[in-house]
């Protein structure tokens, strides 16, 4: 019997949020929605271009998204999975991972918590220290530092509470994050 090699192979990764970061969200009385249909649907202009670049260098692009609103009964986890469907075919995403929970569920998935940071990492073995979690909330800023990550907010000035923890970096957009991920 010959002896293997073993080699430890390290993937990045790039987690982004869903809405607000690679779709728009919906911003009523300053706070940020989801869109409630395909229809509403509309993929930030820049995330192709940004994107394309950060899997160009190599990293894993994994969608991480709470939507309670299906806990709620304001959503069909059906227009989540079509709107989903929708992204994955139109930008160079790797997979996207939901929680379809609210608070009340005290699940380890929901934002802040890292539950879908770390099986999105177990699924594509993912080194979380060499990797980034983008979104434009302070759950995501803080999922993404409890899970290891480094983390990046897009800072659109919504009306609600602000992380305890600061991110790393603090942009305006999904190419200013690309491009300091890539630096």
């Amino acid at each position: 019997m010959g002896i293997r090699a073993v080699t430890n192979v390290h993937r990045r990764a790039v987690f982004l949020d869903r809405d607000g970061v690679l779709n728009r969200a919906i911003v009523r009385e300053g706070k940020p929605y989801p869109p409630r249909s395909v229809a509403e649907l509309q993929i930030m202009p820049d995330a192709l271009e940004a994107l394309t670049a950060l899997k160009a260098a190599g990293f894993l692009l994994i969608g991480i998204t709470n939507q309670p609103d299906v806990a709620r009964g304001l959503q069909r986890r059906e227009v989540v999975e079509t709107i989903n469907a929708a992204l994955l075919a139109t930008l160079p995403l790797t997979d996207i991972f939901v929680c379809y929970h609210d608070d009340r569920d005290h699940c380890d998935c929901r934002k802040p918590l890292p539950g879908l940071l770390l099986q999105a990492a177990r699924k594509y073995g993912v080194t979380l220290s060499d990797s980034i979690m983008i979104g434009d909330r302070w759950r995501d800023v803080e999922a993404g530092r409890r899970a290891g990550c480094g983390t990046v907010l897009l800072d659109y000035g919504y009306a609600e509470r602000q992380a305890e923890n600061p991110p790393d970096c603090t942009v305006d957009s999904l190419s200013e994050a690309a491009v300091w991920i890539l630096r």
